[in-house]
């Protein structure tokens, strides 16, 4: 029986993804990304998801990136496929009309911390360690680390990271604002699910705005990112959930936002 590479799991409307070759430290293969890319996909268009968490399976690894085995084995047409199969996989983690939080459970190399990259929030055990290790292969990151890593950090520390490969732990990639919160090993998931519990309050039309008000208001200038933000905030208006804010707000409950 083939194994099942991505596992997926909903607690209440929080879909988790579990990347599942803990033997290999859940590194990627074609076949992890294509399952992973299936998920998100189908996760993207549906309305009872209202927030995705992807993690590692096992206790050692959030993912350590590409499968090196693997990619011994590729020619450079196969080489090149699969960079581009990876860049379009996390670019769409990005882009998606949820919130996505990394439960960065550990190790988080290469691809692992480009992954986490893509996430909207990142959320890492004390024992997680993560770097863009690319260089000490002579390659560079090539799913999007060259990119998000300097708009997340910094473009001094990025390239200090980068060009050195160095990996940092838990404390220092809070200290760097690598990630947003820290939690011990047994917590991650519940810390996760917390937050998930946070933005599952807020409507979900206006939580997928708001990120694309961000997403694409962060590459242009200030005047065009209020035009942006202008339209999203225009979305929002004929919906039923911005009704139901009011009405909730006005008979001092909370209130019961559908989608619509």
């Amino acid at each position: 029986m083939d194994q099942t590479l991505v596992l997926e799991e909903r607690v209440g409307a929080v879909a988790i993804l579990k990347l599942n070759r803990p033997d290999v430290m859940n590194s990627f293969n074609f076949a992890m990304l294509r399952e992973l890319r299936d998920r998100v996909e189908k996760l993207h268009w549906d309305r009872e998801a209202r927030v995705v968490v992807i993690t590692g399976a096992g206790e050692k690894a959030f993912c350590a990136g590409a499968d090196l085995k693997e990619r011994a084995t590729l020619g450079e047409d196969q080489v090149r496929q699969f960079i581009y199969t990876i860049r379009n996989l996390f670019t769409f983690i990005e882009l998606m009309n949820k919130p996505v939080i990394g439960a960065v459970n550990g190790v988080a190399l290469g691809g692992g911390t480009e992954l986490a990259l893509a996430c909207d929030i990142r959320i890492a055990s004390e024992n997680a360690t993560m770097g863009l290790t690319e260089t000490r292969l002579a390659i560079i990151p090539g799913a999007g680390g060259t990119q998000r890593l300097p708009r997340l950090v910094g473009r001094g520390k990025a390239k200090e990271l980068i060009f050195t490969g160095r990996r940092v732990d838990a404390k220092e990639a809070l200290e760097i604002g690598l990630v947003n919160k820290v939690a011990t090993a047994e917590k991650l998931i519940d810390a996760c699910l917390e937050m998930a519990a946070m933005i599952c309050e807020a409507g979900p039309i206006a939580i997928g705005q708001a990120k694309y008000a961000i997403n694409y208001g962060l590459e242009v200038d200030l005047h065009s990112g209020l035009a942006i933000e202008s339209n999203a905030y225009w979305v929002t208006i004929p919906t039923e959930d911005r009704l139901e804010g009011l009405t909730a707000f006005r008979e001092k409950r909370k209130p019961l936002y559908k989608g619509k």
